[in-house]
This record gives structure tokens, C-alpha cells and sequence, in this order.
């Protein structure tokens, strides 16, 4: 029997043993022309889908006045929720499903649900249809995240071997600075298109951008065959999504909607931690988990995980209360506050193109990048209400160095400490981690802002402090208790900083 030829048997409990062919070789080789075309092809999906992550939230007030101005307010949280609670709710299957079904038929599927989701928005004559609408297109651009670093990996021969090698290829980071970058001109872009086109353009600009690419996709790209000898934990992707949807809606309800001590919360709150157990139990139990607990023996993969959980949790102070106390405390209309995001997409970029040429590895990486996300934010808890505009710059550009590290290298240390056969749970897990870290730490940061501010402002809301005529005082305090925030984010990353510290070292690669 060749080499081809051999197979070994797998058994599970209650099954009958059955042989597991070896991974099949892709069905043609792909040449160096069509290679590129699939990377630029995924790096336009992973930009596409961030900047529509984002690209809402400047443009909320044009949208309600046009579909809904009575009552369209009250129905704002679900319409910049509805895209992350569907984009995490779905992560584990389709990690799974890349897994076993192979990541090109899963990447096409989540585009097209980007698409039509993209479609729906734009179409959406009334707040309810909107947000389900932003649902839809939420699955999609999660899974666009998520997957296309899956398929870059595949494409660049990325996967298993845990000694930092790569094939050759556009650096690794790229996929992270160019989603950094979509972080950063979100809401500028949405803010413009809102104001000098209508709101509906922030949906239908994806759709000939996405069809080129779903057209190139479909024609270009060779990924290796994938046995269809695997079964899906449907109950525990229905697990995972069920206990990431009750986290979200916590951090979401909590302080804002309903008081944390309320029945409706509490309630909320104790269902999701049932539902967090009966998820464990079942990826213990199950014979093919949708996110197997057997990850988290792995000493690389634990930390990445925590390393990128503490990230997502200290980006939230770091974005959005940059941008509120621009606002606030400096009165700086929307789309110019926007602009300070600049600094530190170009941050992410100019050190992503310098580690390439370098060769860092992911661990010199991680500790150098939440080294400076901690300086950052340090430097970011000392505004004061007239502290001056080129410092927020200075503090936004090395926070971009930082992150510029971070997003990409921390999935490629994933993808090759993984099992080969396991890079779509990995790769998802690692998102899932970071998106429930936001979730966490935009409940605590906003926590945090409260009670700092009702101290310091005799028992006031921060709410005041963006009226017409802000006191003094109330500036005052209000940026003290931004202040408070950025300094718990630079705990976070310093704490991050601490877990990069322990990866293991990895053998120096230069960058092609």
C-alpha cells in the first residue's frame, strides 16, 4: 500500500471504527498570479466587513430621522449591537464548519450572508427591519473575520508546526493592520457618507466590491480538499451562541437599560452562566466539539487567548472614550473627532511594514506591542479638559504601533501552535475571545465612568457633561473619570503584557 494510500481508524464511543483518509491535495496548484489575487481578494473582505462593524455608529442620527425619528433612539443599542451579537453568536460553527466542509465553501456562504445582509440594510424602510437586517449581515462579516484568516493561512501554508515557519506570502500581520485600519476609519467614513450622500450608501458600497471578490474567489482559489468523516456539534454551536448572546445582552442592558441589581438583569445574568455550564459540559462530552476544551492544554494557545480576551477589553476604552472625550470635553463635532483615529491606523501600518522587513517573531511581537498599548494608554490617563490636541495624537499613534503587533501575529501564533485539522476552531476562538472581552469591558468601562463621575460630581450622570453648557465642574469630572478608564485599560494590557512575557520562544522569521 503507497503512502497515498494509507489510512488510520478513528473511534468514538458508540460507534463503529472507520477509516480517515489523509487530507486530500488541493485540486490544482494555484499559480503565483491567482494566489495574490485570493489574498487581495481577502484582505478587501476583512476591510469590508470591520469598516461595517463600525461604519454605524457615526451615522446613527441621519438613519433614525429618516426611518424612525419618534422612537428610533430608543431602538440605537440594537442597531449597533445586532451586527456583533450575530457575529459571535456564529463563530464556533463556523469554525467547525470551515473545519470540516473546507474554508472556501464556508467563506463563500458568510459572504454571500454579508451581501444580502448588506442589501436588506440598505433597503430597510423601518428601524425593526434595519436591525434584523444588520443580523444578517452581522453572520456574514463575523465569519468574514474569522475565516478569511483561515484561508490566508491555507493559501501561505500556515498551520501546526508550532516553530514560527511560514511559506512564502504577503507578511501575516497585514490581515490585522489592514483590520486595524478598518477599525480606525469606521466611523469617518460612515460620518461623511451620512452626511454628504444618505445613509443607505454605507450598505450598498459593499455590494460591487463584494461580488468581484465573491466572483474571484469562486474562480481563483485551490484550497486542499477536506474528508467529510466528521460529525457538527449542533447543540453545542447552539450552546455557545444561546450563553454569547446572554453575556452580550448583560453588558449591553447592564447600567444603561435596566440597573445592575435588577430582576431583569440578574435574571439574565444567572441564565447566561447556566448556559456557560451546559456548554462546557457538552464540549467535554461531545465526541467532535465545536470549540474543544483540549485547546486550552496547550500553553500557546491559552495565553493567546488571554492575551487577545485582555486586548479586546482595552481597545474598548481606548476607541470609544477617546472619541467621547473629543466630543465632550473638547467639543469637537463627530466626523473631526474621527479623524483622530488616523494617527493610529497609520501607527498600525507603518509598524506592520517594518516588523516584515525585520522578521520579529509573534512573541517579540506581543510583548513589544502591549508594552506600547500600555505606555499609550498611560500617557492617554493624563488629559486634562485643556490638554493639548497634538498629545491625543502622539498617545493615538503609539497605540497604533502597539496594536499593529497585535492583530495579526496573535492569529498566525494560533493558527501554527493548533492541530492542522483544528485551524477553523482555532482561528474563530481566538475572535470569540476578543469579542467577548469587548463585551466585557465596554460593560466595565462604562461601569467605571458612572461612579467615577457621580463621585467627583456629587452623585451626577456623565450625561450632563455633554449638554449645551457644561459647567467647569462638570468637565472636570468627567474627564477625570475618562482618565479612570484609560488607566484600568493599561492594567489590562500591562496585564497582557505579563502573559506575552510566558510564550514560548519561537525561532526569528523574516518577513517576504
Amino acid at each position: 500500500m503507497s503512502a497515498a494510500q494509507t489510512t488510520e481508524t478513528t473511534e468514538t464511543p458508540g460507534t463503529t471504527a472507520r477509516p480517515v483518509p489523509e487530507p486530500a491535495p488541493p485540486d490544482s496548484p494555484m499559480s503565483l498570479v491567482r494566489t495574490r489575487l485570493t489574498l487581495l481578494a481577502c484582505l478587501v473582505t476583512v476591510m469590508l466587513a470591520v469598516l461595517d462593524m463600525q461604519i454605524v455608529s457615526a451615522a446613527t442620527v441621519p438613519i433614525v430621522r429618516d426611518l424612525d425619528p419618534v422612537h428610533g433612539l430608543d431602538k440605537i443599542p440594537w442597531l449597533i449591537s445586532g451586527f456583533s451579537l450575530a457575529a459571535t453568536a456564529a463563530l464556533p460553527l463556523l469554525g467547525k464548519l470551515a473545519d470540516v466542509y473546507g474554508a472556501k465553501r464556508v467563506f463563500l456562504a458568510v459572504l454571500g450572508f454579508f451581501l444580502v445582509g448588506s442589501t436588506l440594510c440598505g433597503l430597510a424602510q423601518n428601524m425593526t427591519e434595519l436591525i434584523a437586517a444588520r443580523a444578517v449581515q452581522g453572520i456574514g462579516g463575523g465569519g468574514l473575520m474569522s475565516i478569511t484568516m483561515v484561508v490566508v493561512a491555507q493559501l501561505q501554508g500556515v498551520g501546526g508546526s508550532g516553530d514560527g515557519k511560514r511559506a512564502g506570502g504577503p507578511n501575516p500581520a497585514v490581515g490585522g493592520i489592514v483590520a486595524g485600519t478598518g477599525i480606525a476609519l469606521g466611523p469617518w467614513v460612515g460620518g461623511m457618507l451620512a452626511e454628504h450622500a444618505n445613509w443607505r450608501w454605507i450598505f450598498f458600497v459593499n455590494l460591487p466590491l463584494g461580488l468581484v471578490v465573491l466572483t474571484v474567489v469562486a474562480l481563483a482559489m485551490r484550497l486542499p480538499a477536506r474528508p467529510l468523516t466528521h460529525r457538527i456539534d449542533y447543540l453545542g454551536a447552539g450552546l455557545a451562541a444561546a450563553f454569547a448572546s446572554g453575556l452580550l445582552l448583560v453588558t449591553e442592558w447592564g447600567g444603561k437599560q435596566y440597573a445592575w441589581s435588577s430582576p431583569q438583569l440578574l435574571g439574565t445574568a444567572a441564565a447566561t452562566l447556566a448556559l456557560l455550564a451546559a456548554f462546557l459540559w457538552r464540549q467535554a462530552t461531545a465526541a467532535e466539539p465545536v470549540l474543544p476544551l483540549s485547546l486550552l492544554r496547550d500553553r500557546t494557545l491559552r495565553l493567546a487567548f488571554t492575551i487577545q480576551a485582555l486586548i479586546g477589553m482595552a481597545l474598548v476604552g481606548a476607541m470609544v472614550y477617546v472619541l467621547i472625550y473629543l466630543q465632550v470635553a473638547r467639543e469637537l463635532p463627530a466626523t473631526s473627532a474621527a479623524l483622530y483615529l488616523l494617527p493610529m491606523a497609520g501607527g498600525m501600518a507603518g509598524v506592520g511594514l517594518l516588523t516584515a522587513r525585520l522578521g520579529w517573531t509573534a512573541r517579540s511581537q506581543s510583548i513589544s506591542g502591549t508594552a506600547c498599548a500600555t505606555l499609550a494608554l498611560g500617557l492617554l490617563a493624563t488629559l486634562r479638559p485643556d490638554s493639548a490636541l497634538w498629545f491625543v495624537h502622539l498617545a493615538m499613534l503609539l497605540l497604533g504601533v502597539g496594536l499593529g503587533q497585535l492583530m495579526g501575529q496573535l492569529i498566525v501564533l494560533v493558527q501554527q501552535s493548533a492541530p492542522p485539522q483544528q485551524m477553523g476552531v482555532a482561528t474563530t476562538a481566538i475572535r470569540f475571545f476578543q469579542t467577548l472581552g469587548s463585551a466585557i469591558g465596554a460593560a466595565a468601562f462604562g461601569t467605571l465612568l458612572a461612579r467615577v463621575y457621580a463621585a467627583r460630581h456629587d452623585g451626577g450622570s456623565p450625561a450632563s457633561a455633554g449638554g449645551a453648557h457644561p459647567s467647569a465642574a462638570s468637565l472636570e469630572a468627567f474627564t477625570t473619570a475618562t482618565d479612570a478608564v484609560f488607566a484600568g485599560a493599561a492594567v489590562l494590557t500591562a496585564l497582557a503584557l505579563a502573559a506575552s512575557l510566558r510564550l514560548p520562544r519561537q525561532e526569528r522569521v523574516k518577513g517576504s
